[in-house]
């Protein structure tokens, strides 16, 4: 009978050798990154699938020790990669060739946003798609910016590979996607405000923006060395707030990264820490949202809610971005790419569900459904942009 340790290191070796293997045979890349076969794999190892399937296994491997040991490396594995998403926002950036950036990105997030919310309205007239502790406003405003969000991380990742990141449209979709980000954080923060708990949320916000002050004048004074481990501190520190004024610990762990300047970091080691968060712990996140899918509704009701909400956030992206286009004069197939790759959703979103989901204003199967959405929405991105990328001469 093995022990909790040894079952521990059997769910690691899983969650690292299963998706990696099946990535690299069949080589997905094209329209699935790594990153969205290890979302995938864990959702195929969740209680719907592997545990429906095959419940013995699932029980002996997933025990309640393991699965509260691998809650915990998640935990700090989402903290880690939002703090430092936080840090590499660029606000100055984000607002040069201001115009272009505030129009664009306006229309990127609302039109989405309007179309997901719509959706949402329908969807949670039925019972069971609202989480016990939501409001209908608060959930109808949660899926709605679910729809709505763009993976910053995935962005930049496939980018890259496109062989874009480093050329003047690259550099455009960065800018949208960077003003985009901090308004959804700035949503889900309102989403989040609890009428009863509002003391300890002004009372969180105000001593944040002092002892952020302070720590940036401290940051510009100490070594590059010692700004990493104030900064592990200072992402502790505002999680655990941020959680106690009911906020959630990702928003703490966004603000904590968001103060920071990326200039007081080497970049060849920022870019090295978060790629090594995503190598060897985030897998552990993947897997641990894969755990709390739900199917409880019927696969098919499940399945339907989220061709229904990708429709909408497609739908919603493209359009607000077609419009942006025709008030900039952009040249022609322009904002086909652009639509396309502020699609991309997987992991922001994924964190993004994982809070409302904490929170219970969305319930488990609702989040299932916006997982199956982001996951969608993000393969499809590659095959959508590169024939338009060739027309355009880029990439």
């Amino acid at each position: 009978m093995p022990n909790t340790v040894e079952t521990f290191l059997v769910a690691l070796l899983v969650i690292f050798a299963v998706p990696w293997s099946l990535w690299r045979f069949f080589r997905t890349d094209y329209f699935a990154p790594l990153v969205v076969v290890q979302i995938l794999v864990g959702i195929l190892l969740g209680p719907g699938a592997l545990g429906a399937v095959y419940p013995a296994y699932y029980q002996a491997i997933f025990t309640p020790d393991v699965v509260t040991a691998l809650n915990g490396i998640a935990w700090w594995a989402v903290m880690l990669f939002v703090f430092v998403a936080g840090i590499e926002l660029d606000l100055k950036a984000a607002l040069d060739g201001w115009r272009d950036t505030a129009v664009t990105a306006g229309f990127a997030l609302a039109t989405p946003f309007l179309f997901g919310a719509l959706a949402a309205a329908a969807i949670l007239q039925a019972p069971g798609w609202l989480g016990s502790d939501g409001s209908y406003v608060q959930g109808v405003a949660g899926i709605g910016m679910a729809c709505a969000v763009t993976a910053l991380p995935i962005l930049v990742l496939l980018m890259e590979r496109m062989g874009i990141f480093r050329q003047p449209l690259g550099q455009r979709l960065l800018r949208y996607a960077s003003l985009d980000d901090i308004a959804i954080w700035a949503v889900l923060a309102l989403i989040l405000l609890d009428g009863e708990r509002i003391a300890r949320q002004a009372a969180f916000l105000l001593v944040f923006a002092l002892l952020a002050w302070a720590l940036r004048q401290l940051m510009r004074r100490v070594a590059e060395s010692d700004r990493w481990y104030l900064g592990l501190v200072w992402l502790a520190l505002c999680s655990l707030a941020a959680d106690w004024a009911g906020l959630h610990f990702m928003v703490g762990a966004f603000l904590s990264g968001c103060v920071l300047e990326s200039d007081w970091f080497d970049r060849r080691k920022l870019d090295g820490f978060r790629e090594i968060v995503l190598l060897t712990i985030m897998p552990v996140f993947f897997l641990s949202t894969g755990l709390r899918t739900d199917w409880s509704g019927g696969g098919w009701a499940v399945a339907g809610v989220a061709a229904m909400l990708l429709v909408a956030a497609v739908a919603g992206k493209l359009a607000g971005v077609h419009i942006a286009g025709r008030v900039l004069g952009w040249r022609s197939g322009e904002a086909w790419v652009i639509g396309w790759m502020l699609q991309t959703k997987a992991l922001i979103m994924i964190i993004f569900a994982n809070v409302l989901l904490d929170r219970a204003i969305i319930a488990p199967q609702t989040f299932t459904a916006l997982l199956l959405m982001a996951i969608a929405s993000t393969m499809l991105t590659v095959p959508m942009v590169t024939p338009r990328l060739a027309r355009l001469g880029q990439g």
